[in-house]
């Protein structure tokens, strides 16, 4: 119990303690321009985080406008993604001739750039509504959806047939029917699979919401901020909007840990 504890306390300062103090230390050195001068940076392309903090607080009402569509975008993308890639994985593990060549063409899509594929997609959802907000809304959730798919199918394929040692000769040795095979052992086998895909589609969706909302056709959201901003010169605004993008990343990423760690809890 003692040696489990110690362990606890290890990893809790590794994972948290450490990256706390780095980003602490690298805030100290920002605001004594100690950063600038390592850099050669000066404080109008690099503001200071006291005058970002301030244009956040001043500008909170707005800032949500674009945050909340921002969040929209990556959740709707993270959630359509996912489903898709885990049904996928299912017709890949049904269906292992025709699933694996479909797991193929979705790698493939995985090593095309968001920022080719976000222009393509937002002329191709033109004539999807008459509205702009629903069709720049559409048009960057498929670019989300597109990114976490596969991440999503691939760690799924490996919990549906990467099974423990000798457990689907026992589940055969009892007769079991492929149904039963499949939902008592497959897809309890696959959550941990589910939850280490998420933990790299949740960073991608965010940063693939950012990156879409570039040519999206509504101005709205955090990443259009950024670009107009830095395109005004408005450099302490953009890092602003800069700052509320890594929040948005690492407020999403601490909430799956905490759903990984209620739901795996029983499996540790």
């Amino acid at each position: 119990m003692k040696k489990l504890r110690s362990k606890f306390n290890r990893q809790t300062i590794t994972t948290i303690l450490y990256p706390v103090l780095f980003g602490v230390l690298i805030a100290v050195l920002w605001q004594t321009q100690l950063l600038h001068k390592i850099i050669g940076a000066d404080t109008f392309t690099l503001p200071l985080p006291k005058r970002i903090f301030g244009i956040i607080t001043d500008n909170w009402s707005n800032i949500l406008i674009n945050v909340r569509a921002t969040v929209i975008v990556a959740l709707g993308g993270l959630v359509l993604g996912s489903l898709f890639g885990y049904l996928l994985a299912i017709v890949a593990t049904v269906f292992p001739k025709w699933g694996s060549g479909g797991l193929t063409i979705a790698s493939a899509f995985n090593a095309i750039p968001i920022i080719a594929i976000a222009p393509i997609l937002n002329n191709l959802t033109k004539d999807f509504s008459k509205d702009p907000n629903i069709r720049s809304m559409f048009a960057k959730m498929l670019v989300v959806m597109i990114t976490c798919t596969v991440s999503m199918s691939i760690n799924s394929y490996r919990g549906f047939t990467e099974l423990k040692p000798f457990s689907l000769d026992l589940m055969e040795s009892y007769a079991a029917k492929k149904t039963a095979i499949f939902f008592k052992l497959r897809v309890p086998n696959s959550i941990p699979y589910v939850f280490t895909a998420l933990r790299i589609s949740v960073p991608a969706c965010v940063i693939s919401a950012l990156v879409s909302e570039y040519f999206a056709e509504y101005v709205i959201g955090v990443g259009r901020q950024i670009r107009e901003n830095i395109v005004l010169a408005q450099y302490a605004t953009a890092w602003a909007y800069i700052a509320i993008a890594c929040g948005i990343g690492i407020v999403m990423y601490v909430i799956l840990l905490i759903v990984e760690g209620v739901l795996l809890k029983g499996r540790r």
